[in-house]
């Protein structure tokens, strides 16, 4: 056993060991990765707003501005006459392009001309007088220029982190480091860039940088760099530089710490915000919801000024395309086609509302100090728990995990649950893999012996003490059920093959939960009948009183089915319970082919002859005198003596009413006159016996077996009974 034990614990070690390694990075998991990844987008996914913004709109490139304006790139006189209408009419506060313009608009044909002033017309006055006139109107790089002037207007360019490659002048930046710290600063490192012409740069309030060089391992946009350096110098991204604008364009201040072997920027202020970052510089992008969580606005429809202009004044606009052939589509948490813009859109809104998250610096300590508690405690609860406890545990601790990180994750704080789950997991399954291969092949086996006849509770007892049973067939006192339902027949013809199954699906599982609740053996189904009995596989001291409970209990659970039933269209069903004590033989029976472990013996007969009873009494249980007697907390209504078909010695029936102490004034009242009525039916004094029964009728005229008497006394009138008449009633059928 030790050493079992010790075989367990070994198996339970190395999972720890290996996904603590994982967590300090000193090795990956990819599928750790892939699931933290899954959990992250499912938190994204359940907690964002889901509403649309009215901070931030699009400026939209869409089919219908380029059917009017033509394919893009339009020229620059076209982005001129945009600009000025969104600030001189719609009076927006900032404009950003999502795009760089890195060559000369040469569209206009100015450089034709220019070339043919300079040569072949050189000396043709009138065509120069024509040049000179319609010079400037063909210039649109400087036209575009001009329009950018003077406003908050943001242009964009990217940085190519592959190749050293230099086109045009950066935007200026907005932070200049030591050597020494930027070269170990844990962000962006890009090579080269690529940004916009001269007159456009030095006309343009200022720029960002579009690209995302921390893409995560699977293509999604799920973290961002706000801030690159390159050669010493740190620039912000376009979606950071439009959200600074629009706050009046305050310095910002870093927060540069060491960290590891470099430094760190943790977080940066820009006027009363504070922007949180994780270790590399990476701002999580805060999505408000799917595609389309930002207002689009087709452009041709704001040069025609169609657009009311409330729906614009003073907000934050981005020029981004919804055209099939221009999207620029990205992978993110809330869709994998989901515009780029929007994703810039995000960040500015988020930055601007505060909702950016924060991945603290802390969580690699947190996680190993959390996967070394659950871990510990998985080992040492796990062996001292049942399976079904273990699951308990199981989906306790993982409930409780997810619980205290969605509760970090709405204060904003983002921490890993991934590892830890998956660490919950694997322990478990080790456990139980291991307990199932060493301990419990034999309490299996006890379960697939009994577990389709009886509760799982016995099934634990049996197989905790397997020696305490017996498949040998052996004489024992028992208590046994039959149940049928009335009428099956009609109910069957009314009703089509699934529609028939499903209501004895419906109707035989409560059935079957009120006998197992009281510790009952389904022996088995035979259509619409059940047959069960208690003290058996275990000893059962009050099995008479488990089986009369859960009779009653079968009867309270019928009546809330048949409530359902009515609802469905389905017909009612009506029951008849028999229950008898007595001596049977219970053990594995049958034969070569097929053994079952059921009862047998008069006894067992004697409760199916009941069963058939309830029809002729009209009550929907009987039992026989036997389990009444081992059962004295009941009151009874004794219904008859009866001599039933193939039983030779007559037995007194009774029909259960409920415990004692719930009786009422008017229900002893009742069972006194019947007593006294039954007196007077047994010395033959038919006139006292029928008066009495007559106002038993009157009293309670539902009961059916006040009029049966009255019809047997109607019948004695006339032929009496032999003198030595006991009262016996003798049925000649089943």
């Amino acid at each position: 056993m030790i050493k079992r034990s010790s075989v367990r614990i070994l198996l339970e070690l190395l999972v720890l060991l290996a996904f603590l390694l994982h967590v300090s990075t000193a090795i990956r998991l990819p599928l750790i990765e892939y699931l933290e990844n899954f959990a992250y987008d499912a938190r994204v996914s359940i907690t964002m707003p889901d509403t649309q913004s009215d901070d931030v709109v699009i400026a939209d490139i869409d089919e219908k501005s380029l059917a009017v304006l033509g394919r893009w790139p339009w020229s620059r006189n076209n982005l001129a006459r945009l600009v000025d209408t969104l600030f001189d009419h719609y009076e927006i506060k900032v404009l950003a392009f999502d795009m760089v313009f890195a060559e000369k608009d040469e569209s206009s044909g100015l450089g034709i001309l220019r070339e043919l002033a300079q040569n072949e017309f050189k000396n043709n006055a009138e065509f120069q007088g024509v040049y000179q006139k319609y010079q400037s109107n063909l210039m649109y790089d400087e036209q575009f220029a001009a329009s950018l002037k003077g406003r908050n207007i943001v242009l964009g360019y990217f940085f190519d982190v592959y190749q050293n490659i230099e086109v045009n002048q950066l935007q200026k930046s907005i932070g200049e480091f030591d050597e020494d710290i930027v070269s170990r600063l844990s962000m962006p490192h890009p090579q080269g860039y690529v940004a916009n012409t001269d007159v456009l740069r030095e006309s343009a309030l200022t720029g960002g940088y579009f690209d995302n060089s921390s893409l995560d391992s699977d293509g999604v946009f799920r973290r961002v760099p706000v801030l690159q350096e390159y050669k010493g110098h740190l620039y912000p991204s376009l979606a950071l530089e439009t959200a600074r604008v629009a706050m009046g364009y305050p310095e910002i201040e870093f927060g540069i710490r060491p960290h590891s072997d470099g430094y760190a920027m943790q977080n940066f202020r820009m006027g009363a915000l504070s922007i949180p970052l994780d270790l590399k510089g990476n701002i999580l992008v805060p999505y408000r919801g799917l595609q389309g969580s930002f207002p689009y606005f087709s452009i041709v429809d704001l040069l025609n000024k169609t657009v009311p202009k409330e729906q614009l004044q003073g907000r934050i606009m981005l020029l981004g395309t919804s055209a099939a052939g221009l999207l620029d589509l990205r992978s993110t948490p809330v869709g994998n086609q989901y515009p780029g813009v929007e994703v810039h859109a995000n960040i500015i809104s988020g930055i601007m509302q505060e909702r950016i998250k924060i991945y603290p610096d802390y969580t690699i300590g947190l996680e190993v100090v959390s996967i070394i508690l659950l871990g510990l405690l998985m080992m040492i609860l796990q062996p001292r728990l049942s399976p079904g406890w273990n699951i308990l545990l199981l989906i306790g601790l993982s409930v409780f995990m997810v619980t205290v990180n969605m509760y970090f994750w709405k204060l904003g704080y983002v921490m890993p649950i991934a590892a830890q789950l998956i660490t919950l997991v694997l322990m478990f399954l080790v456990h139980m893999s291991y307990g199932y291969l060493f301990e419990f092949r034999g309490k299996q086996q006890m379960t697939k012996q009994f577990g389709q006849y009886v509760p799982p509770e016995i099934v634990g007892e049996l197989s905790n003490n397997p020696d305490a049973i017996s498949f040998e067939g052996r004489a024992k006192e028992l208590t046994v059920l039959f149940s049928d339902v009335r009428g099956f027949t009609s109910i069957s013809e009314g009703l089509d093959a699934r529609e028939l199954a499903s209501l004895m699906n419906q109707y035989l599982t409560p059935m079957t939960q009120a006998i197992h609740e009281k510790r009952g053996t389904i022996d088995k189904y035979m259509g619409d009948a059940i047959m069960a009995f208690w003290g058996a596989p275990l000893d059962e001291s009050k099995h008479a009183l488990l089986a009369l409970e859960a009779s009653m209990e079968m009867l309270q659970k019928l009546k809330k089915l048949n409530q359902d039933f009515a609802q469905r269209g389905w017909p009612e069903i009506k029951i008849g319970i028999g229950l008898n004590t007595g001596q049977m033989s219970v053990g594995n029976m049958g034969s070569d082919f097929r053994m079952a472990y059921t009862v047998m013996g008069d006894a067992v007969n004697l409760g199916s002859r009941l069963e058939s009873l309830t029809k002729q009494y009209g009550v929907s249980m009987i039992v026989s005198e036997y389990t009444a007697e081992h059962v004295p907390e009941y009151a009874y209504l004794e219904l008859d003596r009866v001599q039933v078909k193939g039983k030779n010695e007559p037995v007194v029936i009774y029909q259960p009413l409920c415990r004692k102490e719930l009786l009422n004034e008017q229900q002893k009242a009742l069972l006194a006159k019947y007593q006294q009525a039954m007196d007077a039916y047994r010395k033959q004094n038919w006139d006292q016996a029928k008066m009495l029964f007559i106002e038993l009728v009157a009293l309670d005229h539902d009961r059916l077996i006040y009029r049966i008497y009255l019809e047997r006394i109607a019948i004695f009138e006339k032929n009496p009974p032999p003198e030595n008449w006991n009262g016996v009633f003798v049925h000649s059928s089943k």
